[in-house]
């Protein structure tokens, strides 16, 4: 890629493919659909690749508002009823003297899931528009987030857990919220949009073909 870069032109230009799978380059013209070396089907652009990351994005920007809103647990407690969103459980861990839980907590179900979709938003609308940004600083953004979003299912597991826990069918019991699903497709949808962007167009966006 460096190579390319030096020369002012993308492997697009060059009629160069690169497979994902084994990291080789191949010319277009001689091997349209199969790499020549792993025999993985290959091609120089995903399909409608920015449509699928919009409607993904979108979607995840949807629930976000009432995974944030509405309770994501409910805890009943002698015949009593206490929902929680994320935020008050946030502040229920807090104030219970678990500050790194609720840190943790705290990053994982609110920091991460925003920055990620503003973060894909902004690189999306780069693309479209072609603004100019440095593609290396937009990479390396998506990378990140990328990696980092996958721990936004931790909330998803304390809920499990607290719900194995708690759940005696007595006393005390736990129940998730209409939020737990919302916050779960936005992970989902936003794990997807991810894996839909196809990296190469950064590239794209900012040659002029």
């Amino acid at each position: 890629m460096n190579k390319l870069a030096v020369a002012g032109k993308t492997g697009k230009m060059q009629g160069l493919q690169l497979c994902k799978l084994c990291g080789n380059y191949s010319q277009q013209i001689v091997h349209p659909r199969q790499c020549p070396v792993c025999l993985n089907e290959i091609s120089q652009r995903q399909k409608n690749s920015l449509q699928k990351t919009w409607a993904l994005l979108i979607t995840s920007i949807i629930f976000i508002f009432p995974a944030n809103l509405y309770p994501i647990t409910y805890l009943i407690k002698n015949n009593k009823l206490y929902p929680d969103t994320i935020f008050s459980g946030i502040l229920s861990l807090v104030d219970s003297g678990m500050l790194g839980i609720a840190l943790i907590v705290f990053i994982a179900s609110i920091v991460v899931p925003f920055v990620k979709i503003i973060t894909l938003t902004i690189i999306v609308l780069s693309v479209q528009y072609r603004w100019n940004v440095d593609p290396k600083k937009q990479l390396f953004a998506f990378y990140l987030i990328d990696w980092i979003g996958k721990w936004s299912i931790l909330d998803l597991f304390v809920i499990s857990i607290m719900v194995a826990v708690f759940d005696k069918g007595h006393l005390l019991s736990v129940y998730p919220g209409i939020a737990a699903t919302s916050f779960t497709l936005v992970v989902i949808t936003t794990l997807f949009a991810a894996s839909s962007f196809d990296t190469r167009l950064i590239w794209d966006a900012q040659t002029d073909e």
